[in-house]
């Protein structure tokens, strides 16, 4: 992260407080762009399809995390919002720490601001490469969530910091997924309050299924929420969740595959399984 200054002199407008709904990309909710994990992960990620690649190198301070990813929901926001509004925007964004804490459920504490800082860090400093096109481009390189972010403080006459508001710049990728693509929708408000596996659950819920049920192979499931266990140990966590019914919005059934000896698919593993992921009537449209 860029070095902590103390700017009375410079003017910034604040983009904040966040008056509408959480709103995200929605290529990052399908895809796993970040750690399952509140600990630093220092190994790379990589998920690969047919179709879609994506190779995920940490920063000095390991990947950024599903809870770091929740700066990026909320700047993802203020920028929807701004578009809504008719506002002119940029890729730079000025907002207090409270408003990110208040949108986001987290306790104004000192150990609040510190992850903050380490968030931002892990932000900056993750190195992400993909084929997703964004705006009707692609990249070749590595880029990161924040190419700036900077917390700005002030001091108190007894010499004390006070965090004064956080300026980021956000990427050219990520940018472009929502200025020109405009493929953004609305988070539930539970989302901030379930843990790591059920929030990738929701997001890949909420980006691919329709207004109808579908039905999804454990394996590929697994390896598109980033889930880096092995199968057994997901099938295990799943089968909690699923019995819980913890997903806002959405139920999750898992049954075993039934083939007959004809009907084998060769290189199947044993036990495999499907989940069916079912939208809840009461729930957004997908």
């Amino acid at each position: 992260m860029t070095g902590l200054t103390a700017t009375q002199g410079e003017l910034f407008t604040l983009d904040s407080p966040l008056l509408t709904e959480v709103r995200g990309e929605r290529s990052l909710m399908a895809y796993p762009f970040f750690a399952l994990t509140k600990t630093a992960w220092k190994k790379p990620l990589v998920y690969k399809t047919d179709t879609i690649s994506i190779e995920i190198g940490p920063g000095p301070r390991g990947v950024a995390t599903i809870y770091d990813k929740e700066v990026l929901l909320y700047i993802a926001s203020i920028l929807v919002a701004k578009m809504d509004a008719g506002d002119t925007v940029s890729q730079d964004f000025y907002f207090t720490a409270h408003d990110l804490f208040r949108v986001t459920g987290v306790s104004s504490s000192a150990r609040s601001y510190t992850r903050l800082s380490d968030a931002l860090e892990r932000l900056q400093g993750t190195q992400i490469k993909t084929n997703i096109e964004a705006g009707g481009e692609g990249e070749a390189g590595f880029f990161s969530w924040l190419s700036e972010a900077r917390l700005h403080y002030t001091k108190t006459k007894t010499g004390e910091r006070r965090l004064k508001a956080v300026r980021v710049r956000l990427c050219d990728w990520l940018f472009r997924a929502i200025l020109r693509d405009r493929e953004v929708l609305d988070y539930a408000p539970l989302y901030f309050q379930i843990g790591p596996v059920e929030r990738r659950l929701y997001e890949v819920a909420r980006a691919t299924c329709d207004l109808e049920a579908i039905d999804i192979d454990i394996e590929d499931l697994r390896l598109q929420l980033g889930y880096q266990n092995s199968l057994k140990h997901f099938r295990h966590a799943l089968k909690s969740i699923a019995d819980s019914d913890s997903i806002p919005d959405y139920r999750f059934k898992l049954a075993d595959n039934i083939e007959t000896p004809e009907r084998k698919r060769p290189g199947r593993r044993a036990g495999s399984a499907r989940v069916t992921i079912i939208p809840i009537p009461s729930g957004p449209p997908c």
